[in-house]
């Protein structure tokens, strides 16, 4: 399958995504990263990848499915594996784009000559990505009511019952994100500390981001 290229993503790559009122102009974040965009860009085109543009961002299908999205974001930019929880990642390259994301994972980069020392890893992590694809393999992810819990919470809701009404009384992926924040801790007098941060925003029936 040969790779078809969107003159829509060369006005990204011109214009910004269109997202913000700074689409257009020099101070567009998508300037800041050009170089390392183009590279990932030339790198996911000659695996054969479709490119389209969603979401107003690069975006590469394979067999009419959403595989791979390169972006910019004001500290770096990113090329996210859509399935990159299926990856094997034996070196620890990829990361998830926020406590709650159980499929996508990325790599970030802020200059092109990181993009070119990880091109022979990023041409390996395409590969696998495309044939995950292919085989029709989906990451199976958990529901809020079916991950463990952190043993600091279940502590918690002993102590404060209020707490554990207001916990599941969220949707169930405020739940999660809470759960997968606590749990993304190390050490127990962290995930202790994380949930007692936490618990005002809880009783106000908030979730992370809100």
């Amino acid at each position: 399958m040969s790779s078809i290229k969107s003159t829509s993503v060369d006005q990204y790559l011109l214009e910004g995504c269109g997202r913000c009122k700074l689409a257009g102009t020099p101070q567009c974040k998508v300037h800041n990263w050009t170089d390392p965009l183009i590279e990932l860009r030339r790198i996911v085109l000659a695996a054969g990848f479709t490119e389209e543009r969603k979401w107003g961002m690069p975006t590469y299908t394979w067999n009419g499915k959403n595989v791979i999205i390169i972006a910019a974001f004001k500290e770096n930019c990113v090329i996210s594996f859509l399935k990159g929880a299926l990856l094997t990642d034996p070196k620890n390259l990829l990361v998830m784009p926020g406590e709650n994301s159980q499929s996508t994972r990325f790599i970030r980069f802020t200059d092109v000559k990181q993009v070119l020392k990880l091109e022979s890893a990023i041409k390996v992590f395409i590969k696998e990505a495309k044939l995950i694809e292919e085989s029709g393999k989906k990451v199976i992810t958990k529901k809020a009511d079916e991950m463990d819990l952190p043993d600091e919470l279940n502590v918690a809701f002993k102590k404060q019952p209020s707490f554990k009404k207001a916990f599941y009384a969220l949707t169930p992926g405020r739940q999660r994100g809470y759960i997968l924040h606590f749990a993304g801790a190390k050490q127990s007098e962290t995930r202790a500390s994380r949930i007692a941060k936490s618990i005002p925003r809880i009783l106000e029936g908030k979730g992370m981001q809100d």
